[in-house]
């Protein structure tokens, strides 16, 4: 038996995988989501946005506990998919348009300002790309393959390229007080329409986590995608991945965290507080007041499967919600 390998809920086994050319073929996706317009099509062919120094990070190595040999209908998704079908409500609602140049061109996100304080004994602030540059250096980038499971039930496998929050707490050194970190993305309400168009919502958005969250080996600063920087409409430059829990809970292009002494409100657990509480973990046995949670829709194929508890992670993280 010593031969024998017990793998996590995530670790898929498999032996087929998305080939190199269905998810590059970004036409082929537009063309499959019904927006083939000239606009779009250059939309597609937005680059990533980061500074040259940076540029030499990406591809990182990937990390291989967090590798899944995946098999049908398992597969890596589509790159186009994961780049163009995105929530990001500061700019607009319609996931599809989202990269538009009509919204894309105008967000500057280099240099990115950056603020780390709070509770915290070395605060920090400056451009984003130096603190990744910083990671870089100490060797803490590398590229994870994790679940991410949306609350409207559909669902993606990624590639990400990043690092630890711990690292990020280890740096700063929090004070015994501080038991949430909160954090808070950008307010531009010249360069992003959604903050215009949606004034109901309680913007700049804000999302949180317990400090045993953020600990948590599995939470992740991202700051690149499909082995290169960040595109702009998936957070660029820095934003958080939480896999266990609701996409919302990863929040995008970061300009401040803040480490606390009490639970955070968030931009969603304050406009609906019983669809989108504070924790937001994945379960399937918890129905949205709207929806079942119980299946998922895998994107770049529709096929349907069943969703696991903590997307999966449960060996990893259920210890910390008994």
């Amino acid at each position: 038996m010593a031969n024998v390998i017990i793998r996590p809920d995530w670790h898929l086994p498999e032996k087929y995988a998305t080939s190199e050319e269905v998810y590059r073929n970004r036409r082929r996706f537009l063309s499959e989501m019904g927006l083939a317009g000239a606009g779009l099509l250059a939309a597609a062919g937005l680059d990533a946005a980061t500074s040259k120094d940076n540029a030499k990070l990406y591809p990182a190595k990937r990390n291989p506990l967090f590798n899944p040999q995946l098999r049908k209908p398992f597969v890596m998704s589509p790159q186009n998919w994961v780049e163009g079908y995105n929530n990001f409500y500061e700019f607009t609602t319609q996931k599809e348009l989202v990269r538009h140049p009509f919204y894309m061109d105008k967000f500057k996100v280099e240099p990115w300002k950056l603020k780390i304080d709070g509770l915290v004994k070395k605060p920090w602030q400056g451009n984003a790309q130096d603190l990744i540059a910083e990671m870089g250096k100490a060797g803490s980038m590398e590229e994870r393959v994790y679940r991410f499971r949306c609350v409207e039930t559909w669902s993606m496998i990624v590639p990400w390229t990043g690092f630890e929050l711990r690292k990020i707490i280890e740096k700063v050194e929090p004070k015994p007080e501080a038991k949430f970190v909160k954090f808070t993305t950008f307010f531009d309400p010249v360069n992003a329409p959604g903050f215009k168009n949606y004034p109901t919502y309680n913007w700049p958005y804000t999302e949180g986590l317990r400090m045993d969250e953020a600990l948590n080996q599995l939470t992740l600063v991202a700051t690149g995608l499909f082995g290169k920087p960040l595109p702009k409409q998936n957070g660029a430059p820095i934003r958080i991945v939480v896999p266990w829990k609701y996409g919302y809970k990863s929040i995008k292009s970061i300009v401040r965290i803040e480490f606390v002494t009490k639970q955070p409100k968030t931009l969603w657990e304050q406009a609906m507080p019983n669809e989108y509480p504070f924790e937001s973990n994945v379960d399937p046995g918890v129905p949205h007041p709207r929806w079942s949670q119980k299946f998922e829709r895998l994107l770049g194929s529709g096929v349907q499967v069943p969703t696991l508890k903590y997307n999966g992670y449960g060996k990893i993280v259920a210890g910390m919600y008994k």
